[in-house]
């Protein structure tokens, strides 16, 4: 019975074999080489009636299958070795690297077909919603507040105070005035804290001359803090620290 094919477009002679192989439903490790062979040829000459441009890649693949048809029907030499290597297995070889990469590339035509589905979309996040901050527990921001922001307020000025220092002319001497006392301080305070009803923390310990004003400063606030006569407050984490006074003008 002769065989009829439909004539196909494939995309090289290794294509034609797997499509044979399917179409025959054989397996490519145990190809039957004669009935192979010869479907490829009538697809050759099929072929050779429309395109003998694009032929010729097909021919070197016939002359193969001849060369491997011709040893597989020779009686097998009994002089040579019993396990003599089979006439397909370069030609399995061949189809099995084929197959793996054909199959690559559909896997990667598919990925590019899922994602030609996916769109970028931009944030619309309403302004309002970008600015909001969650409200802040001021009672929870000055819980510690006493000892460890106080603390490193302190030492800032203190660095502060230390860098208005002129490396010269500190050498020449200097003439100091009488150091305010605690009490002293304290009243000047209270009275301040009389005409400003708030204030910040640091501008205060930035007003002051030497760094044992700034000291004397520091422990008369705890004071009026331990009192009650003022109230500290701090909005964020590391913000200055804000002074409310209860002291009347």
């Amino acid at each position: 019975m002769e065989l009829e094919f439909k004539l196909q477009v494939f995309e090289g002679p290794l294509d034609l074999l797997l499509h044979l192989l399917d179409k025959n439903k054989v397996s490519i490790y145990d190809i039957p080489i004669v009935e192979i062979t010869n479907q490829y040829m009538e697809y050759i000459r099929q072929m050779q009636k429309h395109d003998l441009n694009v032929v010729s890649e097909f021919m070197v693949m016939a002359a193969t299958l001849l060369d491997i048809k011709s040893k597989m029907l020779l009686p097998a030499d009994p002089s040579e070795e019993e396990d003599e290597e089979d006439p397909r297995a370069e030609l399995v070889q061949q189809l099995l690297e084929y197959k793996l990469y054909k199959c690559m590339a559909f896997e990667l035509k598919d990925r590019q077909v899922d994602a030609s589905h996916i769109f970028y979309k931009e944030p619309t996040v309403p302004e309002e919603v970008l600015a909001y901050t969650p409200p802040i527990d001021t009672k929870e921001l000055v819980s510690d507040l006493t000892l460890n922001q106080l603390n490193d307020i302190f030492k800032s000025v203190l660095k502060r105070q230390k860098d208005k220092i002129d490396p010269i002319r500190s050498k020449f001497g200097e003439i100091r005035k009488e150091e305010v006392s605690l009490e002293d301080k304290m009243g000047y305070l209270s009275e301040y804290a009389g005409q400003h009803k708030n204030f910040s923390f640091r501008q205060l310990l930035e007003k002051q001359s030497s760094k044992m004003e700034v000291i004397v400063t520091f422990l008369a606030i705890l004071e009026l803090m331990k009192s009650g006569k003022i109230l500290i407050s701090q909005e964020h984490t590391f913000d200055d620290i804000l002074i409310e006074s209860k002291i009347a003008a």
